[in-house]
């Protein structure tokens, strides 16, 4: 199972999940603890071979690393804590595998809270995959994982983000790495579809608006789902909006969620 932490709320009844990035683990949520533990049950979860949800060279050969299993690893956490349904959180891939456990166990899911979504590969991003596919069995990891974080978060006030995301990554296997990287090549239908089918589950995106290469297609999106989906665009903000404004990113995510309760 994965590893997991709770900060519960005696008076609340609800529970909000986080789920973190390819490459991060749930630190990066630590400027969100405090103030969603006033209004509600947290629960970060670590993704397989993340933060404390180790692995080793056996458990990884023998994984099918695809987007329904990697969501479905979140399944025996919340059965386990016996959470029948969840508001859940994501960041950047993390709100891949949000979507995709609602594709499959909609019931489980309140809301969808989309931080930096991916919803489309523009030619920039498709063309990086690439460059990584050429090189990930020549350089080391970290070396692609560092380009990676610049040419997605390249200003000044991205930095934060960018050290906090390549200092997380330090702790995954070269081998990992490679696994979760080899989604990359499946992840351009599964998004397509993503944009095409709306669900019937309240959905906010909040996005930075320098966050150059994904923020327009989400725009697209939430246009053609406009039953359900919601968009904030945080001003002078990359792609990692919960650690470079987290104070704007926690009272937009609180507000809309107290409107559905």
């Amino acid at each position: 199972m994965l590893s997991y932490t709770i900060y519960e709320n005696k008076q609340s009844l609800q529970w909000v999940t986080f789920i973190h990035g390819a490459g991060g683990s749930s630190a990066i949520w630590y400027k969100q603890i405090r103030d969603f533990q006033k209004e509600f049950n947290v629960l970060l979860i670590d993704l397989r071979g993340h933060g404390n949800s180790k692995t080793n060279a056996k458990s990884i050969a023998k994984f099918s690393y695809n987007f329904p299993n990697l969501a479905n690893d979140i399944l025996p956490v919340l059965d386990y804590l016996k959470i029948a349904k969840s508001h859940f959180v994501g960041i950047s891939l993390g709100t891949i595998l949000i979507r995709q456990l609602a594709e499959m166990h909609p019931e489980r899911i309140s809301s969808m809270i989309m931080g930096g979504a991916i919803l489309k590969m523009n030619f920039r991003s498709q063309l990086l995959m690439k460059l990584g596919s050429i090189f990930k069995y020549v350089l080391p990891y970290l070396i692609l994982y560092r380009l990676f974080a610049f040419i997605i978060m390249p200003k000044k006030n991205h930095k934060r983000s960018r050290i906090l995301f390549v200092n997380e990554a330090k702790k995954l296997y070269q081998k990992e790495f490679i696994k979760w990287f080899k989604l990359t090549a499946e992840v351009n239908p599964l998004l397509r579809y993503f944009r095409q089918i709306e669900l019937n589950i309240p959905t906010l995106y909040v996005m930075g608006e320098e966050d150059y290469m994904f923020l327009p297609s989400v725009r697209n999106v939430v246009r053609s789902h406009a039953k359900t989906a919601t968009l904030v665009v945080v001003p002078e903000t990359g792609h990692v909006v919960n650690v470079e404004r987290p104070g704007v990113f926690n009272s937009v995510v609180l507000s809309y969620l107290k409107k559905l309760a």
